[in-house]
């Protein structure tokens, strides 16, 4: 990992949580976790699922425990996921019955790394506060933290109804969105209250309050950040499909991690039919890649493409290596480490080419139209070799794994 942190703003403190081993806030880098999409009663469906977003770079994965049949299948889960090398932290989603699931089911309990309580549905009316201890002293009891989620899709009523009564017996009131943004910071921080009278420490507890718009997020953050230093966790709930909720979720998430909010995140987006879970681990790790504050795999920069270059070649090149790259980090983190800091450059023509290609490890500028048909290669800012011919793209893959063989792997340590 390279150096954290690059935002103008100073890190929000916060009390760390260990999930799982796994430290969220207190200073650590923002931790990237994401949720499954199974049926949490099929094993290997979940298994599969979970060892897939682990693969892709999930530190933390949510698992839904709604019913008897998931919660005793959570143990076999984990179990099955330890044989297979993967000691990802799970995260219970409970909802409704789980202090009824916890109690009924000791090793779900046991193997979950961290719950996750929702205060606007744990219970109703004279059994929210009771059962909501439930939950917090099963906590307790397994040596768990919790995160309490609050939701604007399923906010207490209660309390919405309170402040809104209030609201309206003030000479100025609020508007009804200022309320309902209140309502949510307030009942994540009541929460949070109740649970460590319970006994909970303060480094057993994550908060998070997600709402759909991006407007209402940064507000909603932005105080609840002021008002509480627990560990945040941050995410934009109903994203959406594809442009739309990776755009929503940067432009939020990108906003209060830039000034220093958030110590966990998941970007929620909704997959296609049968589309690739992983993407929102994709996109959550660029996220954070990009503005600078963490580092998971090389950098491919590529030009935008122009009418100097009408052929297609830098674009599949680039696309090529940023596939190869992806695929090959499960294995490439371990057998080369540091290599998630290497920038590789495919450019299309002679304009910003070269330059370009100076400024990374490793760098290819490709002919673009009416040039001549050569590609000068630069590795670490020096001119290293003009690839010809046909096969320039699999020439310059080769040379690329030669260059993390040479700098990262054995090839290194023959050089030291």
């Amino acid at each position: 990992m390279t150096g954290y942190f690059s935002s103008p703003f100073p890190r929000r403190r916060s009390v760390g949580v260990s999930v799982g081993g796994v430290m969220v806030g207190g200073g650590a880098p923002v931790v990237v976790q994401s949720m499954t999409n199974t049926d949490t009663a099929d094993v290997d469906q979940t298994v599969a699922q979970v060892a897939a977003l682990h693969r892709a770079g999930s530190e933390i994965v949510r698992i839904t425990v709604d019913r008897d049949e998931s919660a005793a299948a959570v143990p076999r889960i984990h179990e099955r996921l330890l044989r297979l090398g993967i000691d990802v932290p799970l995260v219970g989603d409970f909802h409704y019955i789980g202090h009824k699931l916890l109690a009924d089911h000791p090793a779900c309990a046991e193997a979950l790394a961290k719950y996750r309580i929702n205060p606007g549905n744990v219970g109703f009316k004279d059994k929210k506060d009771r059962q909501f201890a439930a939950i917090v002293e099963m906590a307790i009891k397994h040596d768990k933290p919790v995160r309490i989620g609050v939701n604007w899709g399923s906010l207490d009523q209660e309390l919405l109804t309170r402040l809104m009564d209030q609201n309206q017996a003030q000479g100025s009131p609020l508007t009804a969105q200022e309320v309902t943004r209140e309502a949510i910071v307030q009942s994540a921080i009541l929460s949070a209250e109740m649970a460590e009278e319970i006994g909970l420490g303060r480094d057993k507890i994550i908060l998070s309050a997600k709402v759909s718009g991006v407007q209402d997020l940064i507000a909603v953050y932005t105080e609840l950040a002021t008002r509480s230093d627990h560990a945040l966790h941050l995410g934009l709930t109903e994203a959406g499909m594809g442009t739309k909720g990776i755009v929503a979720s940067s432009a939020a998430m990108g906003i209060l991690l830039q000034q220093g909010i958030g110590d966990t995140i998941r970007i929620s987006l909704t997959p296609e039919p049968n589309g690739d879970r992983t993407r929102e681990v994709q996109v959550s790790q660029e996220l954070l890649q990009t503005m600078g504050f963490r580092q998971f795999v090389p950098i491919v920069a590529a030009c935008p493409g122009c009418g100097r270059t009408t052929s297609t070649v830098f674009q599949e090149l680039a696309q090529s290596i940023q596939a190869d790259i992806r695929k090959n980090m499960p294995v490439w983190r371990e057998k080369y480490p540091g290599v998630e800091n290497l920038k590789v450059a495919v450019m299309g023509c002679i304009v910003n080419g070269p330059g370009e290609s100076k400024h990374a490890d490793i760098g290819i500028s490709l002919p673009g139209t009416g040039e001549t048909p050569t590609a000068p290669v630069f590795i670490d800012g020096k001119k290293a070799a003009t690839l010809r011919g046909p096969s320039i793209a699999q020439d310059f893959e080769k040379m690329v794994g030669d260059y993390i063989e040479q700098r990262y792997g054995h090839g290194k340590a023959a050089a030291e």
